[in-house]
């Protein structure tokens, strides 16, 4: 039903707007992760401690302040699925930085974007959920483009980067499938333990208070900027459904990329711009059908969308 000139915006129409802006300003946030890594000079264990503990502390406030006092005290009952989940989270986080550390940005934030359709594959094969054959002619489309990128760092310095970014995406689609099958595991407390046990394996590899005071203060707000990115999602993904979510979180590649070249000239090769053009277009392409999809769906049968949960927070959400 239209309404009249200058009367109030619906509620859901308001909430729409503040959640698909939340999400932008989160996909900016999340967007420094590559540009923070590679200015500051520490190694990536240092990195992982100093933002695992300070990110881990800020986004742990924030849950528990979501939460209330009725459901304190249960941040430690993960149980053996929870600690899987956290160990994949530690691993896929290692990856995270040392693959910004060893390649270009784009190339990090094209091929983690990958994610969600190889992680609908790997859904499939294990516990036979339902995949459009849309998201299988994306996954195909995507994975070659991601070959492209790969194969333009042999013989280059990226190369390890480009196959250290590989490797996350493919933990990080091991975590998201993870939580399907672990339904009962507390999420958001599993991202927390992952956060600290980053803090124990930096100062096993490192001595964080080694760190040179520029980076230091880098660190900090580097863990700063990743608590507030999550906390900017959560609430976003609070108030629109899913398939635009996903839609307006791929401007962080866009994002990430211009950050790069403006603050460090980071342009990749030309291979990176072809492979990164073609995954670029099957996510946006994929992203604007879900969309539609799901809007003559509830218009056909008056449904509300989908509002993604607060406990499905990402691995490299702490």
């Amino acid at each position: 039903m239209n309404t009249a000139a200058g009367a109030p915006t619906p509620p859901n129409t308001r909430n729409g707007l503040l959640g698909g802006g939340l999400v932008i300003l989160s996909a900016l946030a999340f967007s420094m992760s590559g540009v923070l890594t590679k200015v500051i000079e520490s190694d990536g264990w240092t990195i992982l401690c100093w933002r695992g503990l300070v990110g881990g502390l800020l986004v742990a406030l924030y849950v528990e302040l979501r939460r209330g006092a009725h459901s304190r005290g249960s941040a430690f009952g993960l149980g053996k699925e929870g600690w899987l989940l956290a160990t994949v989270g530690s691993l896929a986080s290692i990856t995270f930085i040392y693959a910004f550390k060893l390649t270009y940005v784009a190339n990090v934030a094209v091929i983690y974007a990958t994610a969600p359709f190889f992680a609908a594959l790997l859904a499939w094969a294990l516990m036979r959920e339902e995949v459009s054959s849309r998201t299988m002619v994306a996954a195909m489309g995507s994975a070659i483009g991601v070959g492209i990128i790969v194969w333009g760092g042999f013989g280059g310095v990226s190369l390890s980067g480009d196959l250290m970014a590989v490797l996350m995406t493919v933990l990080n689609v091991l975590y998201i499938v993870l939580i399907r099958k672990f339904t009962a595991a507390p999420v958001v407390w599993a991202a927390g333990a992952t956060s600290f046990q980053l803090v124990f394996i930096g100062l096993l590899f490192s001595n964080p208070l080694a760190a040179p005071s520029d980076d230091f203060f880098l660190m900090m707000c580097f863990g700063a900027v990743f608590a507030l990115a999550v906390i900017l999602w959560t609430e976003g993904t609070r108030l629109i459904a899913a398939s635009q979510s996903a839609l307006f979180g791929t401007t962080e590649i866009p994002f990430a990329t211009l950050l790069a070249f403006v603050f460090l000239s980071d342009v990749p090769i030309l291979a990176g711009f072809i492979g990164g053009g073609i995954v670029i277009a099957v996510v946006l392409t994929h992203a604007l059908l879900d969309l539609r999809e799901l809007k003559n769906h509830c218009a056909l049968n008056d449904c509300a969308e989908r509002q993604q949960s607060p406990a499905e927070l990402p691995f490299w959400a702490v």
